[in-house]
């Protein structure tokens, strides 16, 4: 690959709420920018934002976007900037600009709305359905983060090459703590003892009513608090509903907090006693694997990418079956966490692996 190649990476979404693109993108070019003989544009509204995460370096260029209209920066900021900066490659999730002065790299993390319609809106069917297609047929590189979504993809677009590169878990989520020194921390700051906590944004097909019904069921708002940590998506009616029916010392269990930074989030989950993850459908499925690699317990439904988290083995439920999500709970609150799974998940899932084969993606093109 030819040295000092120019790769602009819209990085938009650091300037809204953390979610996996952000994880993802982040993670990706930590690793990347280690390169000193690429450089790396990497654009926002916020530059502040992006320069915490990724620092200062001869080869790391920081770009500012005229407006934060979604419309204005794909069919003007971008192919402004790109042209300004002589780029080679343009790295974009989802959705690709129109006008295309360099080679596209597009990241399409999964097309669940189109095997999984009834979680979301027909606009959001429609509209998505035709910009992913066309960004993925317009893209001279098309990734995405498991083998379930490559080959979703594939079946819904008839995308051809694409290349797996997997979320992959940051270093810090392994790195040792004393955990009742983190609980008394988690206490002072949200009052919180003994919780579980489940990692994940509003969405109907995200199934937290699921988790709430077993924790009503089982009475173990007796002994345990329930955290929702996650910022609103799209709203879900079976939730708001089972809730509201909830009596106050209930409710008092039940904590959701939205908007929480990620030095709070992992303060978060390594004070929990049990990580919950009840989704019914994911294109890869982050937050299972980050509590075990900071040796929390967690259980998490089987279908879709994360059926491909088969080292899990005894903490895997079925998303609709309550009586195997009640033994599973069980199970995982009378056994300690498997230090061996911390070490293969950092085998399997590293940014290392996932950058290499971002490269390899390029070198193929070149």
């Amino acid at each position: 690959m030819t040295k000092n190649l120019k790769i602009f990476v819209d990085c938009h979404v650091f300037d809204e709420s953390f979610q996996g693109t952000t994880t993802y993108i982040r993670g990706l070019y930590q690793e990347l920018i280690k390169d000193k003989n690429k450089h790396f544009f990497l654009a926002s509204n916020d530059i502040e934002i992006i320069k915490n995460i990724f620092g200062e370096a001869d080869n790391i260029h920081y770009l500012s976007y005229l407006s934060p209209n979604k419309f204005y920066r794909l069919l003007f900021d971008i192919p402004r900037l790109i042209k300004k900066h002589k780029i080679d490659y343009a790295h974009f999730q989802y959705i690709v600009p129109p006008i295309k002065h360099c080679k596209y790299i597009n990241t399409i993390h999964d097309v669940l709305f189109l095997d999984y319609p009834e979680y979301f809106p027909l606009l959001y069917r429609i509209k998505n359905k035709f910009l992913f297609k066309w960004s993925a047929n317009f893209s001279d590189v098309v990734l995405t983060v498991s083998e379930f979504s490559k080959q979703r993809i594939q079946h819904h677009f008839g995308t051809k090459a694409i290349t797996i590169t997997p979320n992959a878990v940051d270093t810090v989520f392994f790195e040792p703590y004393d955990k009742g020194a983190i609980q008394k921390q988690v206490q002072s700051q949200y009052n919180l003892k003994n919780y579980w906590i489940c990692i994940s944004r509003w969405e109907p097909r995200k199934n937290h009513h699921f988790i709430l019904e077993a924790f009503i069921q089982n009475k173990y708002y007796e002994k345990y608090q329930l955290v929702f940590v996650g910022d609103k998506a799209i709203p879900n009616p079976k939730f708001n509903m089972l809730y509201e029916g909830l009596s106050k010392e209930i409710k008092d269990q039940i904590i959701i907090l939205n908007k929480v930074n990620f030095t709070d989030l992992l303060l978060l989950l390594r004070g929990a006693s049990l990580s919950v993850y009840p989704s019914v459908a994911e294109g890869f499925g982050i937050p299972p694997l980050e509590a075990v690699a900071a040796q929390v317990q967690s259980i998490c439904a089987n279908t879709t990418a994360m059926s491909d988290f088969h080292f899990f083995k005894f903490t895997l439920f079925g998303p609709f079956d309550l009586a195997d999500l009640k033994n599973k709970i069980e199970w995982a609150l009378n056994h300690p966490v498997n230090p061996e799974l911390s070490k293969i998940v950092s085998q399997k899932y590293n940014w290392k692996s996932s950058a290499s084969g971002f490269l390899k993606a390029l070198n193929h093109l070149s």
